[in-house]
């Protein structure tokens, strides 16, 4: 197990992790790795700390089915200061995106009851012009296939850096989109 390069002070329970993150983040310009630990497992984000991105904050929906995951997705997207919404499964995704406006969605692949595909598929018969991220494992081997999933707009292989995200972000979603705004 990698040794933090952040202090323990920031190391502290999930919910308050994401808290001391961000104001910790947002006061340095270098590159830190963060530990995560919940329930017995612990997930190490290696966040590179540079300027803003150019696009405006995000209302983004996060979904897969390790709550880990969720959670350390959510706060590499907090860093940028995008309002960030997660779900654990598919349906649990449907009724949220049926009750709130978003102007992003990124979904896992491999998940139980609903893959991260037909949940896509189920948001573009929703909202056809809906942007979609899909995060997996499975990506190059995907796009070797020449298998594009119905609904996902772009692919990112994990494991991935806040860079990666960053510039999907940026390719996918028109910079005049604002949070919780209709198009």
């Amino acid at each position: 197990m990698p040794s933090p390069k952040v202090g323990s002070s920031l190391l502290r329970r999930l919910d308050s992790d994401i808290v001391a993150a961000q104001e910790f983040a947002r006061r340095s310009n270098s590159q830190y790795e963060l530990a995560i630990a919940k329930g017995g497992a612990t997930i190490w984000i290696n966040i590179a700390l540079m300027t803003s991105p150019a696009f405006p904050q995000k209302r983004i929906l996060v979904v897969d089915d390790e709550p880990l995951v969720c959670d350390a997705v959510k706060m590499m997207l907090n860093i940028d200061g995008h309002v960030v919404e997660t779900a654990v499964n598919g349906q649990e995704a449907l009724v949220l995106f049926d009750s709130q406006k978003f102007d992003l969605v990124i979904t896992d692949l491999e998940m139980p009851n609903m893959k991260g595909d037909e949940l896509a598929a189920a948001i573009k018969a929703r909202v056809p012009d809906q942007p979609v991220i899909m995060i997996t494992a499975y990506a190059e081997m995907l796009e070797a296939a020449g298998n594009p999933l119905s609904g996902v707009d772009c692919l990112i292989s994990k494991p991935f850096l806040i860079e990666n995200l960053r510039e999907a972000i940026a390719k996918i979603t028109p910079p005049e989109r604002k949070v919780g705004v209709s198009v």
